[in-house]
């Protein structure tokens, strides 16, 4: 039986997601889990420290769907394209973009939570780097550290700066095209048009 606490963080991470860090109060969760704000209390002394472990459990959801994804052994190209989709879909109802949000009223989280971020999807980036020069999509003659850091941080810099989550969507969609026409052969082209297509 699920524990009380993680109830609490699974729901409020629903809501955070949904409308926003900031707009959402310890009241707004009593209410919608139908529990008293006492009992959240009981738990989380403070907003702060239940978005700190609503965004811890967001980051596990994170890594274990890419997790997920890379055991599936998809090409490099289509690998990307997986993960861009497992955002969607984790994403897809936020209104406005989480990270802007965490930076712009939680700086101390956002801080958190942008160093494992930087370790989780360099670790990542470079894999699929990696990957996609060994299987003859991407040339062998890119700079992996150099890539994967201009990937990163295209994609952070838009999710830190772009306010609704659709446009930071579309933006992602572009840096990833972006992305893979600079790294790839034309064997990657022909896979990345195949998911242009798809989109």
């Amino acid at each position: 039986m699920e524990n009380p606490r993680d109830k609490i963080v699974q729901r409020a991470s629903d809501l955070f997601l949904r409308l926003g860090f900031k707009s959402i109060t310890m009241d707004d969760i009593a209410a919608d889990m139908g529990i008293s704000k006492k009992t959240i209390y009981k738990y989380f002394e403070n907003k702060e420290l239940l978005i700190e472990a609503s965004t811890d459990f967001v980051q596990i959801k994170v890594s274990e769907a890419l997790e997920e994804i890379l055991s599936q052994n998809h090409n490099p190209v289509q690998e990307n394209f997986e993960i861009r989709r497992m955002f969607d879909a984790l994403f897809q109802t936020a209104q406005t973009s989480p990270l802007y949000q965490l930076k712009k009223h939680y700086p101390e989280i956002h801080a958190k939570v942008m160093d494992c971020q930087n370790r989780e999807c360099n670790r990542f980036i470079r894999a699929n780097i990696e990957k996609g020069i060994a299987q003859g999509y991407y040339r062998s003659d890119i700079n992996v550290e150099l890539n994967m850091r201009f990937y990163y941080m295209l994609i952070f810099s838009i999710n830190e700066n772009t306010i609704l989550e659709q446009e930071t969507r579309d933006m992602e969609l572009a840096a990833l095209e972006y992305h893979t026409r600079a790294l790839s052969t034309p064997k990657g082209l022909a896979e990345l048009e195949k998911h242009l297509s798809n989109t």
